[in-house]
């Protein structure tokens, strides 16, 4: 097919959660515009963390639950399997590796994160854990005491263990912490959250990092820095993602450590927006942060997605951090650098750590209570004069 011609109102390049959320966006202000996503991905947006959370912790949670219906919902045409390699702003096209060329109006940049890889010969039971189908490949690997080695103390990383663990599979956990997230978490906190893995039967190897692997016979052997090897059936990385810029880079768009927008999310090129991972935006409570979380990507998707069909409203939302593994629950606004002066409040069965730097909260953690998030972040964005006030000023919701 040769898109010589075509010409969409709005196109979107990736096809992650930030994609699917700005379709509908879209369509919130522009029911009749024509909307394109081109995607890497060999399936429809969908939403990613249920792949290491609810898919594997709830029943009544199914597959096909996870999927935005963009081309059924919202006449978005969807080009999958396909890579979009240059950007001619001038000309407002972009050009696909199948070699065609698709005209825009209106360009969206929601290219995300790569996952970090390491060294080791190809093989379908050792990857980077990111897309649905890494997903389906997992569950076949798992259960049956199938031994898993998860490299990594990632958001993925952590969940993926914890619920590998629940679902009958012996798992070896390597991550480069002295005590598991302790890089978020006070001393504390991050002690009761690594022995709550290890209550669980995971075996735990910290202060590590995975190098390389090799393959014998039917066995992987990973070797760490420490000059010793763990044997596993397969390997699961959890390594984090590094942001996708080289498009916008290569566009001549201003990137720093992300695509830089305003707070209309539009880039130096007021035809060209960006959103998701991979955006460099003006919080209005934290100031210029770049997120990859999916509270972000929902949010970000929406916004920008309105402002492109027309709608002059600022993304003015401060996002949320959270995760979920055994009986622990967490939520998160701001920065957690547990190197800061920190205030620990036990309330209601829980905890609320905040993070001051001259004595105001610039992050606060909420540990097992249901917060008002509005709260938390209305805390940070009007702190009280002493920090000694900030005892008992969240509460879980439910008391």
């Amino acid at each position: 097919m040769n898109n010589e011609q075509m010409y969409l109102d709005y196109l979107i390049i990736g096809g992650g959660i930030a994609a699917g959320n700005a379709v509908a966006g879209i369509r919130e202000e522009d029911k009749a515009g024509t909307i394109g996503i081109i995607s890497a991905d060999v399936d429809k947006p969908y939403e990613r963390p249920a792949l290491s959370k609810k898919l594997w912790t709830d029943d009544s949670f199914t597959e096909d639950q996870i999927f935005y219906d963009v081309s059924e919902d919202h006449q978005a045409a969807l080009m999958l399997e396909t890579e979009v390699v240059s950007i001619n702003r001038e000309a407002h096209t972009v050009t696909t590796n199948k070699g065609d060329t698709i005209k825009y109006k209106k360009l969206l940049i929601v290219t995300g994160g790569e996952p970090q890889t390491i060294e080791g010969p190809k093989d379908d039971k050792v990857y980077a854990f990111r897309s649905y189908q890494d997903y389906l490949k997992l569950r076949n690997l798992s259960g049956e005491n199938q031994q898993i080695a998860v490299v990594g103390g990632s958001y993925i990383g952590t969940e993926l263990a914890a619920n590998l663990a629940l679902n009958n599979t012996k798992v070896t956990l390597i991550y480069p912490q002295k005590i598991l997230g302790d890089n978020r978490f006070p001393e504390e906190i991050a002690k009761e959250y690594e022995q709550t893995y290890k209550n669980h039967g995971i075996e735990m190897i910290n202060e590590t990092r995975a190098e390389r692997y090799t393959k014998e016979a039917d066995k992987f052997l990973l070797h760490l820095n420490t000059g010793t090897t763990v044997e596993a059936d397969s390997i699961i990385l959890g390594l984090g993602v590094s942001p996708v810029l080289d498009l916008a880079k290569d566009a001549g768009l201003e990137v720093d450590d992300g695509v830089i927008v305003n707070e209309y999310l539009r880039t130096s090129d007021p035809d060209i927006y960006a959103a998701g991972d991979i955006a460099s935006y003006p919080d209005p409570i934290l100031g210029r942060q770049r997120i990859e979380h999916v509270d972000h990507a929902r949010n970000s998707g929406t916004a920008v997605g309105k402002v492109m069909a027309g709608l002059k409203e600022p993304y003015n939302y401060t996002p949320y951090f959270y995760s979920m593994v055994f009986d622990i629950s967490w939520k998160a606004i701001g920065t957690l650098d547990p190197s800061l002066d920190l205030l620990i409040d036990e309330v209601d069965g829980g905890k609320v750590v905040y993070y001051l730097k001259e004595d105001k909260p610039v992050g606060i953690l909420t540990w097992n209570i249901e917060p008002d998030l509005d709260q938390v972040r209305n805390l940070i964005d009007n702190p009280p004069v002493s920090s000694e006030e900030l005892k008992g000023a969240i509460r879980s919701k439910e008391n």
